[in-house]
């Protein structure tokens, strides 16, 4: 399973590069204003540092809700740099667009995906990945990872090469329970990947180990 961030934090983006383990970057507007990143020289500018720290796919999603200006906004994203992947919503428009995007070689990935049924419009339209918010659906109550299940059975059964990009990851769980349903990929914020190296035996076996060290005079 690949590892995105999901973040525009350049440090926290350095911090997961540096352990070796991340395959890309997820972004959207909510994140670059989180950073105070605006304006639109600003926002490019800010895209093209974070493909300067990852080797793989980093999302840079539209804001147009029209067709003409998901294309205009998308191809100029695409034209930044070659690892950037078109972020388009799951609405009729941006269903059009992913497959005009497709039709061209450019890389898309469908977001706020919240049904079985819009993610199989998305792979029907060529994505290039399919983003279910599975911790937005745990809040209401209803079962994130079902969604997930659901959709990687729809995908195996007509072999779709779109990749199931598991959004909205809130914690260490959500990441093992995702590659033990056989997600693609999952995007989650930094604090989730490095929660995965915590194990209160692995500290207490790392302290016994130390300590026993020292007495050995090296």
């Amino acid at each position: 399973m690949k590892f995105f961030i999901d973040t525009a934090n350049l440090q926290d983006i350095e911090e997961a590069q540096a352990l070796g383990v991340l395959d890309g970057v997820t972004t959207n507007p909510s994140l670059m204003a989180k950073e105070g990143i605006t304006g639109k020289e600003n926002i490019l500018k800010h895209y093209l540092d974070i493909c300067n720290i990852v080797d793989g796919d980093v999302s840079a999603e539209v804001i147009s809700t029209d067709f003409e200006g998901m294309v205009r906004e998308g191809e100029e994203l695409a034209a930044l740099h070659p690892q950037i992947v078109v972020k388009l919503p799951m609405i009729g428009d941006g269903v059009k667009a992913c497959k005009y995007f497709s039709s061209k070689g450019i890389k898309t990935n469908v977001t706020l995906v919240f049904s079985a049924g819009q993610a199989l419009l998305a792979a029907k339209a060529g994505a290039t990945y399919v983003s279910p918010f599975l911790g937005r659906l745990d809040d209401v109550s209803t079962d994130g990872m079902h969604l997930i299940e659901e959709i990687r059975e729809i995908y195996d059964n007509y072999n779709y090469q779109t990749q199931i990009l598991s959004a909205s990851v809130r914690h260490t769980m959500h990441i093992v329970n995702c590659a033990k349903v056989g997600s693609d990929v999952m995007t989650g914020p930094l604090s989730a990947i490095k929660g995965l190296l915590k194990h209160p035996l692995t500290d207490i076996g790392l302290k016994q180990f130390v300590e026993d060290a020292k007495k050995m005079n090296l």
